[in-house]
């Protein structure tokens, strides 16, 4: 992985007025990690992050993620910067005048297996404590360029 990978997440953040995960890519051995944070900012919305090439690829999604609809419910998903590997456990609380300003929590979090991982569709079996089984993102030409819809596929 280069290390320009995660130099749009160093030039938003000033880590001496903020307590996220300094800028480290980091190849991990065994499972994938897999985390959804909940994240009280400016909107509420929760941060998809699955490691994938030593960094964390990361979606925000304005809605709560579906847990047991069969590809019923689908959530729209905007692809942002990557972010470090340790930042799928990261919560706190990110100070005001900071990018993303406001509380993280930890709404989810375990492990994935890839299907599918390319530019326009990826598809994972999430082993997490409230999501299971396969999971889809699809990219769309709905809403800008980083669109993409998160939802339950078959299993």
């Amino acid at each position: 992985m280069k290390k320009e990978a995660l130099l749009e997440y160093k030039q938003k953040r000033n880590f001496r007025r903020t307590i996220e995960p300094k800028p480290k890519i980091k190849i991990s051995k065994g499972k994938l990690k897999y985390s959804i944070q909940e994240h009280h900012a400016k909107n509420l919305h929760f941060d998809l992050r699955l490691e994938h090439e030593g960094v964390l690829k990361s979606w925000a999604i304005p809605k709560i993620p579906d847990a047991v609809n069969d590809g019923k419910t689908k959530r729209l998903a905007i692809e942002t910067e990557d972010h470090p590997y340790s930042y799928w456990n990261f919560k706190g609380f990110i100070p005001e005048g900071n990018y993303g300003a406001g509380t993280v929590k930890i709404w989810d979090k375990g492990t994935y297996i890839p299907e599918k991982f390319s530019d326009k569709e990826i598809i994972i079996d999430i082993s997490g404590r409230k999501l299971k089984g396969k999971y889809v993102l699809i990219k769309t030409n709905f809403g800008g360029k980083n669109s993409w819809l998160f939802f339950k596929g078959k299993d």
